[in-house]
């Protein structure tokens, strides 16, 4: 990243060598690389088993032994993560994601809103509001495997490389680590809290300009 005129800032790198899931805030295609070249040894990734599609890049990720799991449907996504799980847990290995998925790669510059309105109950017109579909991943995984969640913080990259481009911008980028979470306590029904646990952690350590916009809940009307 030097040669190509991104300086980087790594903070909390006490933190990089703990096995666990590690996730990262997504904004640019860089966002990538860096993660494949600064998670430690044994860390694999998890991406959507169309990847291997995807010119050069697919097959480098098959060749590196990353995991894919199938989401084409309810069913077959539950499988491929309890599958998934095992296998970190079997081989020892830490785990990579990114918890918001490409899509996020749409608003290149945000993190994704950790809450979305969901039904809306026909009695008091109330938005009942939930975490997007498929962010839940990284909180099944950590209950499936028991590892801790590390936290990592990307600032930067969408200045760097931006989604459809193929220039890599000169951008100051820093990657800071976070301390573990545990996550031995972690229960299903609390899913939705965790989810919201960890996305305000990103809201605190994000920049302005990187944190989702503010999305007003809706209240009821008196009709």
């Amino acid at each position: 990243m030097w040669i190509l005129g991104n300086p980087i800032k790594i903070e909390g790198a006490e933190y990089a060598n703990t096995r666990a899931i590690y996730i990262c805030n997504h904004a640019s295609p860089i966002d990538i690389f860096l993660m494949m070249w600064l998670t430690p040894t044994g860390t694999v990734g998890i991406a959507k088993k169309e990847i291997v599609w995807y010119p050069l890049f697919g097959q480098l990720y098959v060749l590196a032994n990353h995991l894919r799991i199938d989401r084409s449907n309810p069913t077959a996504a539950i499988q491929s993560m309890k599958e998934v799980a095992r296998a970190i847990v079997k081989n020892k290995l830490s785990l990579i994601l990114f918890p918001e998925g490409t899509s996020q790669l749409n608003n290149v510059d945000r993190l994704a809103p950790s809450l979305t309105p969901r039904a809306v109950s026909s009695m008091n017109s109330a938005v009942s509001w939930a975490p997007p579909k498929g962010i839940r991943g990284f909180v099944h995984l950590a209950m499936q495997s028991h590892l801790p969640i590390v936290p990592i913080v990307l600032t930067g990259t969408h200045l760097a490389w931006r989604k459809g481009s193929l220039h890599v911008r000169p951008a100051p980028l820093t990657v800071k680590y976070l301390p573990p979470i545990k996550t031995d306590d972690w229960t299903a029904d609390k899913i939705d809290d965790h989810v919201k646990m960890v996305h305000d952690i990103y809201i605190k350590h994000l920049p302005q300009p990187q944190r989702p916009l503010v999305v007003e809940e809706e209240t009821p009307t008196k009709g």
